[in-house]
């Protein structure tokens, strides 16, 4: 310990380091349920590329792990400390460093939080579409880590879509480049992919180009309510089918519908069992909202309110942010699943979450990124109740079960961090986790980058 604080502070301004253990302890986790998490030995927050380039040196000499962190904003133990780690935040590099509206880029440090790149860019005219429910508090290296997505995906894609080069400080302190500024750009493998969704166990990203589009129109939200949620799946693939392109298509269930209702008396219907909200950027948005409305009727809507206008349109959509702080009210615990299926099984994943929840005694609400498949069924439980919390985890464990049935993914946006280890590797299979390991030895033969995520 010593040693590694006397190197560290060669290279450091003394502000740069924590070492008192109660507050390095606040670093040690990020919010997901059910993760364990260690005591870090120090952390460090860097300013400048230099400074991390001598904390990663200072690892490799003295074999520390280190763990990258952004905001901790995470729900799948990605960002956790382990014991005598140096936990790497990078909040404090949080400069936009430039905004091109020829280029369409902005080139941002990793602390940047997404909600303030979003409005620096509008002032030029631009747009950065992804948008997690977390926007306000998340970081675009936290979003790159873990190739975040939002409620704008059905039409704008993720993160990875906006990813066009990165700088990296890799685990031997070395500067690493890749990808471009330019619209088009196909030289060597294509490393920036690589790490975005890495989840900060290849390199720690420094410096990214992302790429911005001009800013659509303000878009209008059209609420639809139904009396199952197959009806509700049903009206999503309709309107898929039908060629239409939404800027959102979310879906809350009743409990989800009853959980913002009690925290925030929204006024939203609490007779439906499915509320689907569908918006469009358009330029005739009302023309948009018009026809998708006929097709909600059509899946069997008992009702389908078009917004008047933009304040009405951001009334319903701040119903569908607070959904997983509102779900966090109904007890003590959450825990957060992340499940992503293809859009004609929706129905059957929400209609198979809801016979999990009754086979296990819980109350599990789903609200989803409907347009393109993404679920994420929230389990409440009390943390105080040992057989509670175990059934909890079992019912956790069912949804990803039931999800790779259905021929989905165990993760559409949160990432695998130490939540879903075990279920990654029957995503992969044993090639594909050989494979991936052997990419991570390539970029980090020490193990010394998020040790104990992902494998």
């Amino acid at each position: 310990m010593d040693a590694l604080l006397e190197r560290l502070r060669a290279g450091l301004p003394a502000e740069a380091l924590i070492t008192d253990p109660d507050i390095t302890a606040s670093y040690a986790h990020d919010m997901a349920s059910f993760c364990d998490a260690g005591s870090p030995a120090v952390v460090v927050l860097p300013r400048t590329v230099e400074e991390v380039q001598h904390v990663m040196r200072t690892a490799t000499a003295l074999r520390v792990p280190v763990v990258p962190q952004g905001a901790r904003t995470g729900l799948s133990g990605a960002a956790n400390a382990s014991d005598g780690c140096i936990v790497l935040s990078l909040v404090k590099m949080d400069r936009i460093l430039e905004i091109s509206p020829v280029d369409r880029i902005a080139v941002v440090e990793p602390g940047v939080v997404n909600a303030t790149l979003s409005r620096a860019v509008n002032e030029h005219g631009l747009y950065y579409p992804p948008d997690p429910s977390s926007w306000e508090m998340c970081t675009i290296g936290g979003n790159i880590g873990t190739a975040s997505g939002g409620l704008c995906c059905v039409k704008y894609g993720v993160t990875a879509e906006y990813v066009l080069g990165l700088e990296v400080v890799l685990a031997d302190g070395r500067l690493l480049n890749t990808g471009r500024r330019t619209a088009k750009g196909v030289a060597g493998y294509d490393l920036t992919r690589l790490f975005v969704g890495s989840e900060g166990s290849l390199g720690v990203v420094v410096k990214a180009v992302l790429a911005l589009r001009p800013q659509p129109p303000q878009q209008l939200v059209l609420a639809a309510e139904f009396a199952s949620a197959a009806a509700a799946c049903d009206a999503v693939c309709r309107i898929m089918e039908r060629g239409h392109t939404p800027s959102l298509l979310e879906l809350m269930d009743r409990t989800t519908v009853h959980a913002v209702n009690a925290m925030a008396s929204m006024g939203l219907p609490e007779t439906t069992e499915a509320l689907l909200l569908c918006a469009f950027d358009t330029p005739d948005p009302a023309a948009d909202l018009a026809a998708v409305g006929e097709l909600c009727r059509a899946a069997g809507a008992t009702e389908v309110v078009p917004a008047d206008d933009v304040a009405e349109s951001e009334l319903l959509l701040q119903a569908r942010r607070l959904s997983l702080p509102a779900l966090e009210t109904v007890k003590s615990a959450t825990m957060i699943d992340d499940v992503c299926v293809p859009r004609s099984k929706l129905g059957a994943m929400i209609e198979g979450t809801a016979a999990i929840a009754e086979k296990f005694g819980l109350t599990i609400g789903v609200c989803a990124h409907a347009g393109d498949g993404n679920t994420h069924p929230v389990v409440c439980f009390d943390h105080t109740d040992a057989d509670e919390s175990r059934r909890a985890r079992e019912s956790f464990d069912e949804i990803m079960a039931l999800g790779l049935e259905l021929g989905g993914t165990i993760t559409g946006e949160h990432g695998v961090g130490v939540l879903k280890k075990e279920w990654l590797a029957r995503e992969l299979g044993e090639v594909g986790v050989e494979v991936q390991r052997g990419i991570k030895a390539a970029f980090d033969p020490l193990g010394l980058l998020n040790p104990g995520k992902l494998f």
